[in-house]
């Protein structure tokens, strides 16, 4: 798998439980344990890098990662783009250090993520304050694709936008203010996969 290519798809799901334990009767490996995360999107005040679907965000789980990801290759049937990732020392330094560069802390988003290896590809469980997630991220298209097919995920189904753009879509059309992707600010909000502008892949 090429480190700096990031080649994966997501789907919305109703039941996580359910796929975890699908993993667990295929043999699937658990990579990492559930971790919460917290990360932070940094942009240029102008709001460059969003206009131009280029991500920097600051990940904070058991380690520091800093990540840039490029925009998504059009045409493709799951998410293709370039991605750099780098373990960083020290969370607050490295954003102190983005800061004095002229970026700022756009929004901060977390989510529950558990890890599985399962053959050739990563299979990450996701809860999000809004939902839960699958991500299957792998060597090509081919292989993610048999792999949805393996754990019962209906293809046609997948999700073709970030986590981002699903909160600020259902912001739009809830219409409310939120200022991040928190699970506080969720609390006691009911969301529907509709809301979301999603369908469950289950």
């Amino acid at each position: 798998m090429n480190k700096e290519v990031e080649i994966e798809s997501k789907f919305y799901v109703r039941n996580l439980p359910f796929f975890e334990n699908r993993l667990n009767s295929l043999g699937a490996v658990c990579t990492q344990p559930r971790v919460l995360e917290t990360n932070l999107r940094f942009d240029f005040p102008d709001q460059s890098l969003s206009r131009e679907r280029r991500v920097l965000r600051l990940r904070m789980d058991n380690r520091a990662i800093l990540t840039f990801k490029g925009p998504a290759q059009p045409d493709q049937n799951v998410s293709v783009r370039q991605e750099l990732e780098v373990e960083v020392s020290d969370f607050e330094t490295t954003r102190h250090l983005l800061e004095a560069l002229g970026y700022e802390v756009a929004v901060m988003y977390e989510k529950y993520r558990t890890m599985y290896k399962l053959d050739v590809v990563d299979v990450v469980l996701d809860e999000m304050p809004y939902g839960t997630f699958i991500e299957i991220e792998g060597p090509d298209a081919a292989s993610i694709q048999v792999a949805a097919a393996v754990m019962g995920l209906n293809w046609n189904a997948r999700c073709g936008e970030s986590y981002l753009a699903i909160f600020y879509h259902f912001c739009n059309r809830r219409g409310l203010k939120i200022a991040n992707l928190s699970f506080q600010e969720f609390a006691g909000l009911t969301v529907s996969a509709e809301d979301l502008g999603v369908s469950p892949a289950n």
